[in-house]
């Protein structure tokens, strides 16, 4: 039975008045965690930026763009992931 896959990208943003060392481990983790569960990972850390709008006080972020190949599985848990992570202020993953 052929394997079954799919592109996916994901966009979150780290909270970012928790400083430089906090951010750069929780953007390890999940690259790490995605580099674990899916192949051809591209990732492109955007850096802080302002805000679209202000989310709990917070005016910056920083933005981490990931697109990768998995299993269809692997998105849900990893969005639950992002959503009990108190760092993470937003996240999105969309099927390419």
């Amino acid at each position: 039975m052929p394997k079954v896959t799919a592109n996916y990208e994901v966009l979150f943003i780290v909270n970012a008045t928790i400083g430089e060392e906090a951010i750069a481990s929780t953007v390890e983790k999940f690259t790490t965690l995605i580099n674990e569960n899916s192949e051809n990972v591209s990732v492109n850390e955007w850096g802080k930026r302002r805000l679209a709008y202000a989310i709990d006080d917070m005016t910056e972020g920083y933005y981490v763009l990931v697109e990768f190949t998995s299993k269809p599985e692997f998105p849900a848990e990893l969005d639950r992931i992002f959503n009990i992570t108190e760092e993470v202020i937003r996240s999105m993953i969309i099927a390419k």
